[in-house]
C-alpha cells in the first residue's frame, strides 16, 4: 500500500468519524479568549486545520509502521555437545 491509498484510508475514517459525531457548527473567540458556539466560521475552519494536521500525522505513522522491518529472526541454537551416548547413537 502506497503513501496515497493510505492518506485516502484516513481521510475517509476521519471523515466518517466527523459525521458521525455532533459537533458546533459555528465557533468564535471573544475579545476576553473565550470560545462561543454561536456565529463566525471560524470553528469550521480550526476543525478543518487540525483535522488536516492529524490526518497528515496518521498516514505518516502508518506508513513508518508498514515500512518497519521484520523483527529479527531468532538465533540459532548452538550444536549440542557431543557425548559418548550421543556419538553411539
Amino acid at each position: 500500500m502506497d503513501k496515497e491509498q493510505l492518506a485516502k484510508i484516513v481521510a475517509e475514517k476521519i471523515d466518517a468519524a466527523l459525521k458521525s459525531s455532533e459537533h458546533p457548527k459555528k465557533f468564535f473567540i471573544t475579545a476576553n479568549g473565550r470560545g462561543v458556539t454561536d456565529g463566525g466560521d471560524l470553528y469550521n475552519a480550526l476543525l478543518n486545520d487540525v483535522l488536516g494536521v492529524v490526518s497528515v500525522a496518521l498516514t505518516e505513522i502508518f506508513q513508518e509502521l508498514m515500512n518497519a522491518t521484520a523483527p529479527a529472526p531468532a538465533p540459532a541454537k548452538a550444536p549440542e555437545k557431543l557425548t559418548k551416548t550421543s556419538a553411539r547413537k
